[in-house]
């Protein structure tokens, strides 16, 4: 038989799209540097043979029409972690692939191992470790206190071997940890390349489907934050999941950036113990802090993220600029977006910074992607800058437009309702947020513009 011609390609690994030649600019998403050349002569052939021998070739599928298509609803499974099944978009799918991420130590490996313990006792389940030494996870879960007895494990890291033994043992739900050390054979790359992450990753994700097995890969991270490997990873699984540290080391947030069975953005907040990660019910708790004593520049905003609200500290320090450009510095927040308010205040509010140096700090490691605190920013900016306190009982939102106009923002009334419950007594709220019937014991100043909310400031001071 003639051996098939060696075929090779050019891979971007910020966006995963081909060239059949190496260019310094990849053509798709304009990154520099980025294309690297994979083999893919024997890749093809090898993965239909081993899908024939593993048994899931499958075959042709069958045409239908949409309007015929059972729109029943998506059967899940609980993972067993309250807080894990609000990310998912509550709970785990059948034939779903699941990526998590994270920096090393956040608890990757910890949360999956207790998650499928739990999940053993009801299903088959099977834990594969290509990092550890099975010695190593049951010393952990051990020490953690989880039920050992039903969870099934596996040092390998060839994915046809994997694939082959979960034919075999038939498992409801699969932790790969982690793609990285998986590698295929026939494959002319070393374990953790461009084209080794993504066919074992296409590879594994496609017995998942065709076998309606969960399954949860673990990625790593590079030191900018993002998942390791090519781009394509991200779209070939259906819910890409990652777990970082907050500013207080106890606490671990878990966001899903990408989810097809549930809202992107929906955030997780999970405690370090000795136990493991555990679950916080009353995030909004943790991300509060009420100080001893008056402050400047500090302001409650109610952000929404996901489905539910929550409530964090934004903090702003105006100091005199000794340079002559003066600096702008955010954590947690756009800095362009910051730019801007700034130009917002000049023009429309009469409050230079233009030789102050301008700090903005979201307390807790959140990371704020929506507008709504374009007004709190702007409030405590002005409080720090006249080093005049705000009251600690008031929070405000609203989106801040470049004509000084104060904008609506969604879910408004559940973000009020969620700070009554923590005690707040006063907000300055767009005035079409304001609701239809007054909430006891919170008084309410809704505002249409910057100068009309920046005269209610000047009412709620303590």
């Amino acid at each position: 038989m003639a051996k098939a011609k060696s075929r090779k390609a050019f891979v971007c690994n910020d966006c995963g799209s081909e060239s059949s030649k190496w260019q310094g600019q990849c053509p798709d998403c304009k990154a520099w540097n980025t294309l690297v050349e994979i083999n893919l002569g024997s890749t093809a052939p090898h993965l239909a043979t081993t899908a024939s021998r593993s048994g899931f070739a499958g075959a042709l599928s069958e045409v239908q029409l949409l309007a015929d298509v059972d729109v029943g609803q998506t059967p899940r499974f609980s993972s067993g972690i309250e807080e894990f099944d609000r990310v998912l978009g509550g709970g785990f799918v059948p034939g779903s692939a699941v990526l998590l991420g994270g920096n090393p130590g956040a608890g990757k490996s910890t949360v999956l191992l207790q998650v499928l313990c739990h999940i053993a006792q009801a299903m088959p389940a099977l834990y594969v470790s290509g990092e550890e030494s099975l010695q190593q996870i049951a010393s952990r879960a051990q020490r953690l206190g989880l039920p050992t007895h039903q969870l099934k494990m596996l040092a390998e890291t060839s994915a046809e071997s994997v694939v082959a033994i979960a034919e075999r043992e038939k498992p409801g739900i699969i932790v790969i940890d982690s793609i990285q050390v998986m590698y295929m054979s026939g494959i002319d790359s070393a374990p953790g390349g461009v084209s080794q992450v993504r066919e074992s990753a296409a590879f594994l994700t496609r017995f998942a489907k065709q076998s309606n097995t969960v399954l949860l890969i673990v990625g790593h991270v590079t030191k900018d934050n993002s998942l390791a490997g090519p781009m394509t990873l991200s779209h070939i699984i259906d819910t890409q999941l990652m777990l970082g540290n907050s500013d207080d080391s106890r606490y671990r947030i878990m966001r899903a950036t990408k989810n097809r069975f549930g809202q992107v953005n929906e955030l997780g907040i999970f405690a370090m113990t000795e136990r493991g990660l555990k679950e916080v019910r009353n995030p909004s708790a943790i991300f509060l802090n009420r100080h001893d004593k008056k402050v400047s520049g500090s302001i409650i905003n109610v952000l929404w993220e996901g489905t539910r609200p929550l409530l964090v500290e934004l903090q702003a320090l105006v100091v005199e600029s000794q340079l002559g450009n003066p600096r702008r510095v955010t954590v947690g927040l756009d800095q362009n977006r910051l730019a801007m308010l700034l130009a917002v205040l000049n023009r429309h509010g009469g409050i230079f910074t233009s030789d102050q140096d301008v700090f903005v700090n979201v307390v807790g490691g959140v990371r704020i992607s929506e507008t709504s605190a374009d007004l709190p920013v702007i409030l405590a900016i002005l409080s720090s800058l006249r080093d005049r306190p705000i009251n600690q009982q008031l929070f405000a939102f609203g989106e801040v437009g470049l004509s000084g106009e104060i904008r609506p923002v969604a879910n408004g009334q559940e973000r009020i309702q969620e700070a009554a419950k923590h005690g707040f007594k006063q907000a300055i709220v767009p005035k079409a947020n304001l609701p239809r019937e007054p909430i006891e014991g919170i008084q309410l100043f809704g505002v249409t513009s910057l100068s009309e909310a920046l005269d209610r400031i000047q009412d709620c001071e303590p």
